[in-house]
């Protein structure tokens, strides 16, 4: 196993997560519910947004492999939170294709998005609510 990126904590609430192998960086800002400013994501903001990012990510590898253009798809992403105790307790994903796709390719998009790594590294007590969405 190699150590992927390293986090530091700014003071204020605030982070700043240094990727190793690209030099990026991210902040995350304790959020507005929880003591915090809001300025940037927060841990579980990055949490379910992963899921998404994810879920584009695989079926962009397998629309690659069978031809299918999806560029420009988007992710619009919600999160709920659960008080006791304070966890992620819903996940909400509306995918919007810029076009729309026979009903063969849409199967297989949509099968690769509900099997990406992330979706299986989320708890199973988060509830998922994905929905794919095409142009009419």
């Amino acid at each position: 196993m190699a150590i992927i990126s390293k986090v530091e904590n700014l003071g204020n609430l605030r982070t700043e997560m240094t990727h190793y192998k690209s030099g990026q960086i991210i902040h995350t800002d304790a959020p507005t519910d929880n003591n915090g400013k809001g300025a940037a994501f927060s841990p579980t903001d990055l949490a379910a947004t992963s899921l998404a990012s994810c879920m584009i990510t695989v079926m962009s590898i397998k629309a690659n492999q069978l031809g299918i253009d999806i560029d420009g798809t988007e992710a619009e992403v919600e999160k709920e939170m659960s008080a006791k105790p304070r966890k992620i307790s819903a996940i909400r994903i509306n995918i919007l294709f810029p076009k729309n796709y026979n009903e063969r390719d849409r199967k297989i998009l949509e099968l690769t998005a509900n099997t990406c790594p992330v979706i299986y590294s989320l708890n199973p007590d988060i509830e998922k609510e994905i929905n794919f969405n095409y142009p009419n």
